[in-house]
């Protein structure tokens, strides 16, 4: 069966994890961006997370109800949780400099056979 595709020619799949990634993105510097910064005031990372957030939400509601009907509830929120994983990995690496240790591998490993569990037609 083919996948239904929009004006835009992108499948509802494809243009629904995109918006995902993108709001994700959004999200980890609205949560996490601020850490690198810690002389800023806390009302300043409040007011500052917030604005980046707004942006998140542009992203991310319009993906779930683009998403919803072709995925499920369950399956929407497992794409974002991988999605938010994968995203924050590759940030704590590359924007605040962490390392990146063999068991946060290992359990991110167990998140993907978890999503294994939940997209199986059993």
């Amino acid at each position: 069966m083919p996948l239904p595709m929009l004006n835009s020619g992108f499948t509802v799949p494809c243009l629904t994890i995109g918006l995902l990634l993108c709001s994700n993105v959004f999200m980890t510097f609205a949560w996490y961006g601020h850490l690198k910064y810690p002389s800023l005031a806390m009302w300043q990372a409040i007011i500052i997370s917030w604005g980046i957030a707004f942006f998140e939400y542009c992203l991310q509601v319009p993906a779930n109800r683009l998403g919803y009907g072709y995925f499920n509830a369950a399956e929407l929120k497992t794409i974002q949780e991988m999605l938010s994983l994968s995203v924050f990995m590759v940030f704590s690496v590359w924007y605040l400099g962490e390392g990146m240790k063999w068991n946060y591998a290992v359990g991110f490993g167990l998140i993907v056979l978890a999503a294994f569990v939940i997209f199986h037609e059993w």
